[in-house]
Order: structure tokens, then sequence, then C-alpha cells
């Protein structure tokens, strides 16, 4: 399975994943204030260098997703059907995360019946253990 690339401006991402936390960088610019994902060290929208870690409510939209076939990589073969979203947050819909829709945080990328996905459809975050990283999966909302 895929495991996450953890740089330096990402690895506070992971360290707040690990406690069960969706968190966000932000510009800690007083004037700004914003939102911006990936992390990077410069605000993309004043310049500033100030940042700050702000939790998220972990709710969004699916943006997109897509049912690879064939899976690209033979790990995922088995679970195969199986979804890859992008979710837009609730917070902001211009900072989107990409995953997976699961029944529960522990299930497989399969446990998701393909009809239930829709654009636009609610979810909520999750975090599951993959290979000693802790990630974020999302579960549809209960409408």
């Amino acid at each position: 399975m895929l495991s996450p690339v953890v740089d330096d401006d990402g690895a506070p991402f992971w360290e707040y994943a690990a406690r069960g936390e969706l968190r966000v960088q932000a510009c800690a610019a007083p004037d700004c204030g914003r939102l911006r994902f990936p992390p990077r060290p410069c605000c993309p929208h004043c310049q500033s260098f100030d940042s700050e870690w702000r939790r998220v409510s972990g709710r969004g939209r699916i943006w997109s997703y897509v049912f690879p076939h064939p899976p690209l990589l033979p790990d995922y073969a088995a679970q195969a059907p199986y979804n890859a979203v992008v979710v837009e947050l609730a917070e902001d819909p211009l900072i989107r995360l990409v995953g997976n829709v699961v029944a529960d945080p522990d299930a497989a990328l399969d446990s998701v019946e393909p009809s239930r996905l829709r654009i636009g459809a609610r979810v909520q975050v999750a975090f599951t253990e993959v290979d000693g990283v802790t990630v974020p999966r999302w579960l549809l909302e209960r409408a």
C-alpha cells in the first residue's frame, strides 16, 4: 500500500492525524489568516512566512471521485473496485484532500458500494493506521 511521504512542511499534518485531529496549515499574518493545503513555507495569498496549524471540523463534500480500473498497483487489486475521492473541506471549499470513502475507519477500501458515492455527498473524516502511519479516510454522513 502507498504510504505518505512526510516532509518538513507536512510533518505536523501527520502528527495531528496520529492524534485523531484534522488540522490544516493557515497563514498567521494578522491581515490574512487563510487556510492552505498542501502545506508550504510561504502563504500563496500574502507571502507571509508565519503559519499555524488550525483544527478543522473534518466535514466536507465529495468534490470528485474515481474507481481505478484496473488498479494501478498490485497491492490494491484485491480491494477493487475501490474509490479514490477528492474532498473539499467545509471550512474552505478550495482546500481539498485526497482519500477513500469507507464504511468505518478500519474497513477495506472496497467497503462502500460504488452506487452510494456522488458528487456533493457529505463526508466526515475518520482516521486509521496503515503501515505505521495514521491516515485520514472519509465516512459518508447520514442524510
